[in-house]
């Protein structure tokens, strides 16, 4: 006897191929320092990751308090740049 599948069955392998490669998502995670100030790090935010200066007033203040920020997620490649860009601008940040 010979399977056939139908379009819902198809439909669902494709979701579900799809979430599998979204688990591949890498954390651009930010580190706190007694160096910069807050003011540098929510424009560097805002300049480097295209946060609102909400979310990176927020960040700033769970990197302050917490000791660290996860800032973005995605693909590794996506995230490399962005952390590049706060590493030069004397901000301590890692992909994890």
């Amino acid at each position: 006897m010979r399977s056939v599948k139908t379009k819902q069955q198809e439909h669902f392998e494709t979701d579900l191929l799809e979430v599998i490669e979204d688990t591949d998502l890498k954390e651009l995670v930010v580190f706190n320092d007694d160096f910069n100030t807050f003011d540098h790090v929510i424009r560097t935010l805002i300049r480097v990751c295209k946060h609102t200066p909400e979310q990176a007033e927020q960040c700033t203040w769970l990197i302050h308090h917490k000791g660290k920020c996860a800032v973005r997620s995605g693909a590794e490649a996506e995230l490399k740049p962005m952390c590049e860009a706060i590493r030069e601008a004397g901000i301590d940040a890692r992909i994890l």
